[in-house]
């Protein structure tokens, strides 16, 4: 089945909440519409703002794109996100059913995040994300990335 952009965004948000409360976290939504973040986690001692994203499984590799995008009369407006907006990205892949999270700080300007899920065909080490290191599952411990 293909879904729409907003439908793949409605995916992705029901995934991350459940998969944040299944791990105990207390997880809020804002009443209102027009702030970048869409969720709000409780990850004592402080609140995180939490933009929900939608993964792409291309081939190897988890692609996650950091930024909005809409439609104006000039063409497409492309937005990233930065620290006084939100404070991390939550991301769900379908292929995968899994989630994963992305403090902002460590996004360091990227609009595009790209993890991979099995080793490189030419063994490639270094400067790989790997999808592990960014498992939803991290989130109890906060020890996120590398």
């Amino acid at each position: 089945m293909e879904w729409s952009s907003d439908q793949k965004g409605s995916i992705a948000e029901s995934a991350i909440v459940h998969a944040a409360i299944k791990l105990g976290l207390s997880v809020s939504k804002p009443l209102t519409d027009g702030d970048r973040y869409d969720l709000i986690f409780d990850l004592a001692p402080g609140l995180i703002r939490v933009q929900c994203k939608w993964a792409a499984l291309i081939g190897d590799v988890v692609s996650v794109r950091c930024y909005s995008c809409r439609r104006t009369r000039l063409g497409q407006l492309k937005r990233g996100y930065s620290l006084n907006q939100i404070d991390a990205i939550a991301a769900y892949c379908g292929d995968l059913d899994r989630c994963f999270y992305f403090p902002i700080d460590w996004l360091g300007g990227r609009t595009t995040i790209q993890l991979r899920i099995r080793p490189p065909r030419n063994n490639q080490r270094a400067g790989i994300n790997w999808a592990d290191d960014f498992g939803f599952e991290h989130l109890q411990s906060r020890a996120l990335g590398p």
